[in-house]
Formats: C-alpha cells, structure tokens, sequence
C-alpha cells in the first residue's frame, strides 16, 4: 500500500530540541563484572502515588522525551475509542511489542480480515520476528523479512480497522493530518495533561510525540486505573485495555521477555519502548515512568520494579522470585560473575 510519511515531524532542529540532557541525568543502573562497575546507566525516572501526586523524581522528569512504544496504549485506546471493539487478546496485540510468534501473527491477521484488509495493507517496515525459533523457521522456509512480522504490526492493524470502520482513507494512515492520528494526538493530551513538546516519526513510520516523564506516567495511571464499568465512554474503553493487559501479559512481548513477565507475575501494567523507556503501573496505581540515556532497555525493568517496590506498591520478594527470568546475570567463560542491579540513591 501507500502511505504518506508525516515528514514535517522529522523536522526538529538538534539545536532547539532534545531529550533530557546528560548533567540532569542520576545513575539509575550499573554493570558489575567480577566486582568491577563496567557500565552505568544514566538517566531519569519519576513515581507517582495512587492519587497522581510525585513520590520521587530522580534527574529531570520534565524535560520531554520520545515515548516510542510506551505511547501505544494511547494508541489503542484511539481506535477503540472511535467505534473499534477490542477486547481480550485482540486490544494486547493493539498495544503490543510482540516478538513475532504464530500466535502473535495470527492475532494481527485476524484483525486485519476482520476489515476485509491483508498484510499489505500495513504501512510498518518489514522485518524479522523476534522470536528466534519463529525466525529460524522462516529461514529454512526460505522466507524473509515483512511488516508482519513487526514487533508494531498489531498497533498496525487496529489503526486500519479504525480507518476502514470510520470510512477514513487507508491510504496515508499514518500521516499526522489523517483523521486518526488527530485522534490519537487528542487521546494523548487528554491522558497525559500535556501538550507534546515535539512530535518525530517512530521506527515504525507512525507519528510519536514528546512528553515529558511525569506526563507520561500520569497518562499511563490514569489508563491502568481505569475501569471497563466507568459511565464515561473513553474510559471505559481504557478500561477494557487494562483488563486485556494484565490478562494477556503473553500478547504483549513474548515468551520470556522481561514486559511479559512482569505482567504475568507481578500483575503490573507495563509497557517498555525503545531507546530506554519503561513504564509501569500497580494495582493501586502507583506508577513509574523512566529514559535511560544511552536508549539501552536491559536494566529498565528492574529500575522500575525497584522504584515500585520503594513505593511500598510491588513486595520485594515477588521482584526477587522473577529476577533470575530477567536475565540481569553478567558471564564470564560461561559463568555468571557479575549482575545487572540498580543504583540509584
């Protein structure tokens, strides 16, 4: 299909705009080999409590950042929003990262016949599944790369049902002046209580916008406390994408994959994104929002789950029983000799 890349949100000057800034940055995580600190992780993370006030703020939680797939709930609760009905299984894999496997694949196939559409339709880059046993089998089929695949063909999928039930243009989905993007940026203001301080073009060739970590976790609180029973219709509707969240944790990511886990074990909201960003919501709604500087994501999750425990919202020792499936362990000659382990004061 043919779509219209939104090259204007591409056009932010390095000079005049930015994420935040290293001298505002706190060490969040370290690498320990053998006793010896190899790496840090910098960065920014704020907590807010139950009733949306800021418990802690470590570096600068104001300054903007890209969301990335943090931003898909807001996503998803755009298409639902505009007459789509989601539920179960099929709203996780509208705000999935999915790792590729027949599961997750047949997921999007199924929402996407369900507007009378198929895989190209889909205006996200092709590329491999994540899920290496799923990769493998395409190599020996002597298959390649396609947007099903994409860890955002879910988000994918939902944004064209939403376009073929409202009688919006496929066509050009993803420009910023598509119906439904404008949809989405309203979502995300109302959630948020911000306006984006910049707005680019994710990996995926969608319109993400720039927000600031506290408006982010707020916006994130206020979907994981939502209720499907809520007399307010877009709520309820962020409801019902809470429910199939903690319900499917498998749609989200994939097998052994850290947001996956969390939600399975821990019953937490979570969503990661690339370039270091991890959000995270309790029961209760206590909810954590992070950017690691260098966009690595392997100590988000620990960071955050520690933040929630901090908090006094997650018990330590539910973190400490799913640690070992975190792959947080440093190897040495194939033994482990050091850790991946939170450090901020």
């Amino acid at each position: 299909m043919t779509t219209t890349t939104p090259a204007a949100f591409g056009a932010a000057s390095p000079a005049t705009a930015g994420t935040i800034e290293v001298i505002d940055a706190v060490e969040l995580a370290v690498v320990e080999r053998s006793g010896f600190i190899e790496s840090r992780h910098a960065g920014a993370a704020v907590v807010l409590g139950s009733d949306g006030a800021v418990l802690r703020a470590l570096g600068d939680v104001n300054a903007p950042v890209f969301p990335r797939s943090s931003m898909k709930p807001f996503q998803a609760i755009a298409v639902m929003a505009s007459g789509v009905v989601l539920r179960g299984e099929d709203a996780a894999i509208a705000t999935s990262s999915h790792s590729g496997t027949q599961k997750h694949t047949d997921l999007v196939r199924g929402l996407l016949a369900r507007a009378g559409l198929s895989e190209t339709d889909l205006g996200c880059t092709p590329t491999w599944p994540g899920d290496s046993g799923t990769r493998d089998s395409l190599v020996r089929q002597g298959a390649g790369p396609a947007p099903i695949y994409s860890d955002c063909s879910g988000k994918h999928a939902a944004m064209l049902v939403a376009c073929v039930q409202n009688h919006w243009p496929t066509a050009g989905y993803l420009d910023p002046e598509h119906p439904l993007q404008k949809r989405i940026l309203d979502v995300v203001e109302r959630f948020t209580g911000e306006r984006p301080a910049a707005s680019g073009v994710d990996g995926c060739g969608a319109p993400v916008h720039a927000l600031s970590l506290t408006a982010l976790a707020r916006g994130i609180a206020r979907i994981a406390t939502s209720k499907s029973s809520s007399p307010f219709a877009i709520y309820r509707e962020a409801g019902f994408l809470a429910e199939a969240v903690r319900e499917n944790g498998w749609v989200i990511a994939g097998p052994g994959l850290p947001d996956s886990i969390a939600i399975e074990r821990l019953g937490l909201f979570v969503k990661g994104g690339a370039e270091g960003i991890m959000v995270a919501s309790a029961e209760n709604g206590t909810t954590v929002a992070l950017k690691i500087l260098d966009g690595n994501l392997r100590a988000a999750t620990i960071v955050a789950l520690s933040l929630l425990a901090d908090a006094g919202a997650v018990r330590r020792a539910d973190i400490d029983a799913i640690v070992p499936e975190l792959k947080l362990a440093v190897f040495g000659g194939g033994q482990p000799i050091g850790q991946i382990r939170v450090s901020y004061v």
